[in-house]
């Protein structure tokens, strides 16, 4: 076994290139022959200022040799420093160099050498097998060195483009943070595919500086069937080719009949499928390991998409939820005008708790607006208990106050880690008598006709803090007034502070069209695009 390891890395370590710096032809043309006969090619020099030119050269040209070895007495400059000075480029710094001489052999030389940066030392004359022998030990440093330099590059842009598929927040995120991630592994195109169990695909592609248009239907529906026939039953991790006739024209380009490479693996549920896409040529031009680190990436890129999944089919169950208990249409409210105007967040954003109701009570017309804290399937549910629990009080209970009360102690004893917020508006249409009652919410924004708007002084603690409740604020209503309640979804900015919001918001009410609907369309249109929470608005006014 060890005669057959040594074999093998004499082998690996014949043909390697020598830098042999000697100002004597003879010396050149001895160490030469010795290093030729054990398989190397020698490329020799006379001065330092040769090897300097030779070594740019070859840089140049991306072949440095493999080895340098420089007599130490060099009529231009000593041995010493011209190891110093290739030492000093980062470029050449990893080139080995073995300071050789015949004079220069008192251990204080020795010293010097190692000390400018040489791996070794010869002192010649020497037997063959001793300059083979450190020759290769040099080769063999070097080599191990550059190895881990790499890996430790490999490493490190493999972190790189995992950290982006870790910090992504949607499928269709993920899928975009794979394909720059395999892009940055590969050096070429990339299209990254996430497919759930339901046949959904959520699709990232990448073709560097070049902006890749999104796969049509009939390429996903080809990339969905390769997957379903190559991605195996557990999470291992498989790499194939597909033929270029096989794949999908229009996904990022191929050169003519290069083939695909496609490394396909699941997550750990066995649910969903991700699958890395890059032409098969760009992994030949690449070091080595990179189908390793693509295989990396898909698994990390699994290992992000199955919370992602999981996530988008509880916020479907509760956008469901949520939306199906929000009546599109009010009921006839006798005496009044009505008008709701709701949208749900975008797409990749959270759940809302937002709700709003508009009822018939012995005393009035009730109107509300409230929002459950936090963004949830469970703030969602909470959503619809409380405004099924707000229909049933009011059958019995008309005073905004009593109902708050009541809503606070249901959220104590049925969800006792739950708050939220609730805007209680009770009219009476035949005189325009208004009482609210306040838990946390945004005030309502009376907007009269002509002469501005104000919000009403209504405030209270959040429903289920169980704290005492203020009597209702009492305002009388005209029919020239129009009372607006909105969810802070419409207003609420990262960054800036809630009351300069509100005053924008009651500045652009201020001078919006007349009427409920147009004040509350007017509304969306200043304030409710590429919003992260849900919206809700609620405008009344007394019927003429």
């Amino acid at each position: 076994m060890a005669e057959r390891a040594e074999r093998a890395e004499r082998a690996e370590q014949t043909s390697t290139t020598i830098l042999v710096v000697d100002d004597a032809a003879a010396n050149r043309c001895a160490l030469g022959a010795v290093l030729r006969r054990a398989g190397h090619r020698v490329v020799p020099v006379a001065t330092a200022a040769e090897a300097l030119l030779e070594l740019d050269l070859r840089l140049r040209e991306g072949a440095l040799p493999d080895v340098a070895l420089v007599d130490v007495g060099l009529p231009d400059m000593s041995g010493f420093e011209l190891c110093r000075r290739l030492k000093a480029l980062p470029l050449m710094a990893a080139l080995p160099v073995v300071h050789f001489s015949a004079a220069s052999v008192a251990p204080s030389d020795r010293c010097r050498g190692l000390d400018a940066g040489g791996e070794a030392y010869l002192t010649v004359p020497a037997e063959p097998e001793e300059i083979q022998a450190v020759v290769r030990a040099a080769v063999r440093g070097a080599r191990m060195r550059s190895g881990a330099e790499s890996l430790a590059q490999d490493l490190t842009l493999l972190s790189e483009t995992i950290v982006p598929v870790q910090a992504a927040h949607s499928p269709s995120e993920l899928a975009q943070a794979a394909a720059e991630g395999t892009t940055r592994l590969t050096g070429g195109p990339a299209a990254v595919f996430v497919v759930d169990e339901g046949g959904a695909m959520y699709c990232g592609t990448h073709c560097g500086p070049t902006a890749a248009a999104p796969p049509g239907a009939g390429a996903r529906e080809t990339v969905a069937r390769l997957v379903r026939r190559i991605t195996a039953a557990d999470d291992s991790v498989l790499d194939t080719v597909v033929p270029a006739p096989l794949w999908p024209p229009g996904i990022f380009p191929l050169d003519s009949g290069d083939d695909v490479r496609m490394v396909v693996t699941r997550t750990r549920d066995g649910r969903a499928a991700v699958c890395l896409t890059t032409p098969r040529q760009r992994y030949g031009n690449r070091a080595p390991g990179t189908a390793a680190l693509v295989a990396r990436l898909a698994q990390a890129t699994a290992l992000a998409a199955q919370p992602l999944l999981m996530y988008q089919v509880e916020r479907h169950v509760a956008l469901t939820l949520q939306h199906s208990f929000l009546p599109k249409r009010l009921p006839h409210l006798p005496g009044v005008d009505v008008v709701v105007r709701y949208e749900p967040a975008s797409r990749e954003t959270e759940i809302g708790g937002d709700f709003y109701a508009a009822l018939r009570t012995p005393e009035g017309i009730l109107t509300a607006v409230g929002d459950v804290v936090g963004h949830s399937l469970e703030a969602a549910t909470v959503m619809v208990e409380i405004r099924h629990a707000l229909r049933a009080y009011c059958v019995e209970e008309s005073d905004p106050a009593a109902l708050a009360r009541r809503l606070d102690r249901m959220l104590q004893y049925y969800h006792p880690e739950v708050t939220a917020t609730l805007c209680l508006v009770l009219v009476d249409s035949a005189t325009g008598h208004t009482r609210i009652a306040n838990a946390g919410h945004i005030p309502p924004l009376v907007v009269r006709d002509g002469s501005g708007a104000a919000y009403v002084t209504a405030a209270g603690p959040l429903l289920g803090l169980g704290l005492d409740r203020p009597v209702p604020t009492e305002i009388v209503l005209t029919p020239a007034d129009r009372l607006l309640m909105v969810t802070d979804g419409l207003i609420e900015s990262r960054g800036v502070d809630l009351a300069i919001s509100m005053e924008q918001l009651r500045t652009a009410a201020a001078g919006a069209p007349q009427g409920t609907a147009g004040l509350c369309d007017a509304m969306l249109r200043r304030f409710g695009r590429d919003r992260e929470d849900d919206i809700a608005l609620l405008a009344l006014r007394l019927a003429d």
